[in-house]
C-alpha cells in the first residue's frame, strides 16, 4: 500500500515521566504518520513548546501544576482553533473532563491509559486534520479562482469583450458604477529587460513588482488592480482622486523604483463611468504613454499633456488602428502593408502639418509595436531606433516606407517558429513543463510565458504541432496520472483528486468519467479484476 499522508506534529504534556515514556513507546507513531515534537511537564512549559514547534495535536493531562489543562487549551485554541486537544484524566475528574469537551477538546480518556483506545482516537484525530486541510485547500482554490476570475473579467472588459460576461448578475454592484479613472503602469524598456532575464528571473521580477503595485494600491484607495500584459498593470482609481492624479502617479513610480530598482512610467485616462467604459479608457491611458518617448525619461503622462498645436483637428483613426492590430495578430503581411497605405491616404486627406502627422504616426507606432512585442517578433530597442528615425524624414512617404520596411522585417520572423524544428522544440519544452506541473493550478499564461510566446501565438503553435489544445493536454496528463495511482495504490479517490490538480473530488470524478467512460472507483475495480 502506498502511504501519502502528511506527517502531523504531536506535543505530549504530563507531569508524570512514566506516562510520557509509556506514550512514546506504546503508540505506533510512525504507522499513524505522526511525529512527537516535544514533551512538557506543565502547562507553562507546554505554551512555550507550542509556540516553538507548532503542533497540530496536543495530548495533555487535565490536572497539572502552574497552568492546568483546560487553561492551556483555551490559550492555545485562541491562537489556532484548528488544533486538536486530547485529555488524560483520572477517575475522579469526570466533571472536569466534560467541561473540557464543552470548551473544545476533541476527546478524553481515563487513566490507566488504554493504548489501543488512544490509537483509535489518534486515527480519528488525523482524519479530522486531513478534512480540515482539504477544506482549507478547497477554500484557497476558491479564493484564487475568484481572484483570477475577477482579473480575467476586468481584462475582458478592457479588451472590449463583454458578451461572455453579461450573465454575471453580481456585476450590477460593481465598484465601477461610480466615476473612476485608469492608470496604466508599464515597465520601461521591458523588451530589453526580458532579454537579460531568464524565465525564472522574469517570473520573480514580475511577481515582485505586482506585489509592490498591489500593496501601494491598498494604501492609496485604488478600486482594483490587475495585470493586463506582461510588464504592464492596470489600476482603477475612484473619480474623487482625479484632481490628485499626477501626484498619485509620481508616488507609484517612485515606490516601484525604490523597492525594485526598476523604472516605470504611468499613463492616465480621463474620468469614466461604468465597467463597460473600460475598453474606451484603456486606449487613452495607453496612448498617453506615447509621451514617454518624447520625454526621454520615466514619468506620469496624460492625454491633456499633449501639445495643443494641430491637435484639435485630428480625429484619431481608431478603426484603422484596430484593423492594423488584427493584421499583425493574424500575421497577415499583405493586409498590414495595404492598411499602412490607407493610413497615408488618411493623413493626406486631413492635410495635417508635418508635426501633427508625425505625432499621429508615432502614437500608432507605439500601439502597433506592442503587438509585435507580445508576439516576440521585434528586436531589442528596435522601436526606439524607429521612433528616432521618424524625426529625420522629410516626407510622409519616407516615414511610411520606413514603417513598412521595419514591420515587414519583424513579421518575416513569424513563420519560423511554426514551420521549423525550433517550433517543435518549444512545444516539446512546453509539454515537459506541463507534465512536471500538471498537479498545480497551472495556467496557460504561465506556460506561454515559460515558452516566451504570447498567449495567442502559443495556443496556435501548441495545437498545430501537438494536436491538443492546452487544456486538453493538461487534462490528458492529469487523467493518465490518476489512472496510474488508481491502478497501483489504495489511495482513496478523494485523495487522488488533489494529487492530480483537482481540489474538488466531485469535479475530478466528472472529468475522469468523461475521459475514461468510468468513475475512478469503477476504473479501479475493473483494473483489479483484469489484474487477477
Amino acid at each position: 500500500m502506498v502511504t501519502l499522508h502528511e506527517k502531523y506534529k504531536v506535543l505530549l504534556v504530563d507531569d508524570e515521566p512514566i506516562i510520557l515514556r509509556s506514550l512514546k513507546a506504546a503508540i505506533p507513531w510512525t504507522e499513524l504518520a505522526l511525529e512527537i515534537v516535544g514533551e512538557a511537564r506543565n502547562g507553562e512549559q507546554a505554551l512555550r513548546l507550542v509556540e516553538e514547534t507548532a503542533p497540530q495535536i496536543i495530548i495533555s493531562d487535565i490536572r497539572m501544576p502552574v497552568i492546568d489543562g483546560i487553561s492551556l487549551m483555551k490559550e492555545v485554541l485562541s491562537q489556532n482553533a484548528k488544533r486538536i486537544f486530547i485529555f488524560i484524566s483520572g477517575y475522579g475528574e469526570f466533571e472536569y473532563a466534560r467541561e473540557a469537551l464543552r470548551q473544545g477538546a476533541f476527546d478524553y480518556l481515563l487513566k490507566p491509559i488504554d493504548h489501543e483506545e488512544l490509537t483509535a482516537m489518534l486515527k480519528r484525530a488525523r482524519e479530522k486534520l486531513d478534512r480540515q486541510k482539504e477544506n482549507d485547500q478547497l477554500m484557497h482554490s476558491v479564493q484564487m479562482l475568484s481572484m483570477l476570475a475577477r482579473e480575467r473579467m476586468f481584462a475582458e472588459f478592457t479588451l472590449g469583450n463583454q458578451r461572455p460576461l453579461q450573465q454575471l448578475s453580481w456585476l450590477e454592484n460593481s465598484e465601477l458604477e461610480g466615476e473612476y479613472f485608469m492608470a496604466v503602469v508599464q515597465l520601461d524598456d521591458y523588451a530589453a529587460l526580458t532579454k537579460q532575464w531568464s524565465p525564472e528571473e522574469k517570473r520573480l521580477w514580475l511577481f515582485a513588482v505586482r506585489n509592490i503595485v498591489e500593496e501601494w494600491s491598498l494604501e492609496h484607495g485604488v478600486l482594483t488592480v490587475f495585470p493586463f500584459h506582461n510588464g504592464e498593470w492596470v489600476l482603477l482609481f475612484p473619480g474623487s482622486l482625479y484632481t490628485n492624479k499626477k501626484q498619485l502617479g509620481e508616488d507609484l513610480v517612485s515606490g516601484i523604483r525604490r523597492y525594485s530598482k526598476l523604472s516605470c512610467s504611468v499613463g492616465l485616462s480621463p474620468v469614466a463611468h461604468g465597467i463597460d467604459q473600460l475598453s474606451s479608457v484603456y486606449p487613452l491611458a495607453a496612448r498617453a504613454l506615447v509621451q514617454r518617448f518624447y520625454a526621454h525619461q520615466a514619468g506620469v503622462f496624460t492625454e491633456e499633456d499633449f501639445p495643443a498645436d494641430g491637435r484639435q483637428e485630428i480625429k484619431y483613426p481608431k478603426e484603422l488602428e484596430a484593423a492594423l492590430i488584427e493584421s499583425i495578430r493574424t500575421l497577415d503581411m499583405e493586409r498590414m502593408l495595404h492598411l499602412l497605405d490607407e493610413l497615408g491616404l488618411t493623413i493626406e486627406a486631413l492635410a495635417l502639418p508635418k508635426e501633427s502627422a508625425e505625432r499621429l504616426i508615432m502614437e500608432m507606432l507605439v500601439v502597433l509595436y506592442r503587438q509585435f512585442e507580445h508576439l516576440n517578433l521585434s528586436s531589442e530597442g528596435s522601436h526606439g531606433r524607429l521612433l528616432s528615425r521618424l524625426h529625420t524624414f522629410g516626407t510622409l512617404n519616407e516615414m511610411l516606407a520606413s514603417l513598412k520596411e521595419e514591420f515587414r522585417e519583424w513579421m518575416a520572423h513569424s513563420s519560423k517558429p511554426v514551420t521549423r524544428e525550433d517550433g517543435r522544440s518549444v512545444v516539446e519544452k512546453a509539454k515537459r513543463y506541463i507534465e512536471s506541473n500538471y498537479h498545480k493550478d497551472l495556467s496557460i499564461e504561465e506556460v506561454a510565458e515559460m515558452a516566451d510566446l504570447s498567449i495567442s501565438h502559443f495556443c496556435t503553435l501548441f495545437k498545430q504541432i501537438s494536436g491538443y489544445t492546452f487544456l486538453e493536454y493538461v487534462t490528458y496528463c492529469r487523467m493518465e496520472k490518476a489512472k496510474y495511482i488508481l491502478q497501483n495504490s489504495n489511495v482513496k479517490v478523494y485523495q487522488v483528486a488533489p494529487l492530480v490538480g483537482y481540489q474538488d473530488p466531485r469535479y475530478f470524478t466528472q472529468v475522469f468519467k468523461k475521459a475514461s467512460g468510468k468513475t475512478p472507483t469503477e476504473y479501479r475495480e475493473a483494473n483489479a479484476k483484469q489484474t487477477h
